[in-house]
């Protein structure tokens, strides 16, 4: 997406996650071979534009995937990471996770599409584990899709459900990957990770300044519009 000034939606609340997803799915340019992680990042699916040429891949071992599967068209043995039954696009393709892994680490993906925990204005990732004693980790293909995929797009909520904010100076959670975010989409913002600053491109329900009270990254817009 090509933005000249930040568009603040002043008007309406909170983004949906269906919304959430809707927003980064416009973002996705045609033709792109892009992984979805577990949990948020699935819903994107089915928002993708018909036309578009967007490939899915599945670190399971699938090329060609489609939106999620309801009713007859769910099949036991059809999945994406998450275990949540999917549909398959012709041409779909499948093998061993092993050759799955290495479209991933070899750098074969144009764009992933994670959850977090956590992202530094820098663009570290902390999405597999809280520090928690009693948390169970959760690192999955994660840090090989923060590695090898060409843009890392993150997905999830700005706030925790204490307040605290998810986009932080510094990660305090074990790093998935190290300056790997490239996009930040939120309930309520989305963010630029690409340059010197964090870039506030687009926000819904709140402003550029209100935003800036709330978060402890010095927040920049890029010229502040209203639709």
């Amino acid at each position: 997406m090509t933005t000249t000034s930040t568009v603040e939606h002043l008007g309406r609340g909170p983004l949906t996650r269906a919304e959430m997803a809707a927003v980064v799915a416009r973002d996705i340019p045609d033709g792109s071979y892009v992984n979805l992680g577990i949990g948020q990042p699935t819903s994107v699916a089915a928002h993708l534009r018909e036309g578009s040429g967007v490939v899915l891949h599945t670190e399971n071992g699938m090329l060609g995937m489609g939106p999620e599967a309801h009713g007859d068209e769910v099949d036991p043995d059809l999945t994406n990471a998450g275990k949540v039954p999917v549909t398959e696009l012709a041409g779909a393709a499948y093998f061993h996770h092993a050759d799955s892994f290495a479209m991933m680490r070899g750098g074969h993906l144009d764009v992933c599409v994670l959850g977090a925990f956590q992202v530094s204005a820098r663009g570290d990732l902390a999405n597999w584990h809280t520090g928690a004693p009693d948390a169970i980790p959760a690192v999955g293909g994660a840090m090989d899709l923060a590695g090898g995929a060409k843009d890392v797009l993150v997905m999830m909520t700005l706030f925790a459900k204490d307040g605290s904010a998810k986009l932080v100076p510094e990660c305090t959670y074990p790093l998935t990957g190290v300056r790997c975010v490239s996009r930040v989409y939120t309930d309520v913002a989305l963010f630029d990770l690409g340059g010197p600053d964090v870039v506030v491109l687009e926000t819904w329900g709140t402003s550029v300044r209100d935003l800036a009270a709330r978060l402890e990254v010095p927040l920049r817009g890029a010229g502040t519009t209203h639709p």
